[in-house]
């Protein structure tokens, strides 16, 4: 049996007027029923090891996101062990989701980028949607380049940021992961759109965790 590890955010909060936030709910719902119809194990963990949040929960009527909140996903997630506790290498993939949490807690923490690059380079999946993509941003291989220079990404673009939370995030993470040598992909603002390079799987929003779900599943299957 495949195990694949979600990584989420444990901040509840963000920018100058304290702006609720969380984990987005589709962004974990999606993707991790992607991994369940292939009879994958799913563990969680964070870098505190705190309940983690929860945002977007109008979209709890999709039949994914509504399978997560009333099934063993959800009650899982709450139970996210704290991430330095746990040997990253024994999964086959790790999962990065967004909401706007992770800007928050993993633009620059250490664990976040030392468990990314190793995961990275022994070969196994690493896949990432929306703001989750933040956490590649900074991670260094042990040549000494950036994970993301050379790669083809996607994350939350600039355009949909400026229609929903300039205010409040810290920097754009388009530019940011652009500045660091990414090829950077987009589609039109809130269309799903995925992208596979190598054992990097990444997407744009909160319409894409499905499709990086499917692409982390055919390199599992692979």
């Amino acid at each position: 049996m495949k195990k694949v590890l979600i990584i989420v955010s444990n901040a509840n909060a963000i920018g100058p007027n304290n702006r609720r936030t969380g984990n987005f709910l589709p962004e974990v719902a999606h993707p991790y029923a992607e991994f369940q119809r292939a009879n994958y194990h799913v563990d969680f963990a964070s870098l505190s090891g705190d309940t983690p949040y929860l945002d977007d929960l109008e979209s709890a009527a999709d039949p994914d996101n509504l399978a997560f909140l009333t099934g063993k996903g959800w009650v899982d997630m709450r139970k996210a062990v704290k991430l330095e506790t746990v040997d990253v290498s024994q999964y086959d993939a790790i999962f990065i989701p967004g909401g706007l949490a992770p800007l928050v807690d993993m633009a620059d923490a250490p664990l976040i980028k030392k468990v990314v690059k190793e995961t990275y380079e022994r070969g196994v999946v690493v896949g990432a949607v929306c703001h989750g993509s933040v956490s590649l941003l900074n991670v260094k291989l042990s040549d000494g380049s950036y994970l993301v220079n050379g790669k083809n990404i996607s994350s939350f673009t600039t355009e949909e940021e400026d229609g929903y939370a300039r205010a409040d995030v810290p920097f754009d993470l388009q530019t940011a992961l652009t500045k660091q040598g990414a090829i950077y992909h987009t589609v039109d603002p809130w269309q799903p759109f995925s992208i596979t390079d190598g054992n990097l799987v990444t997407g744009q929003n909160p319409a894409s965790g499905k499709g990086v779900g499917e692409k982390m599943v055919k390199l599992l299957e692979a």
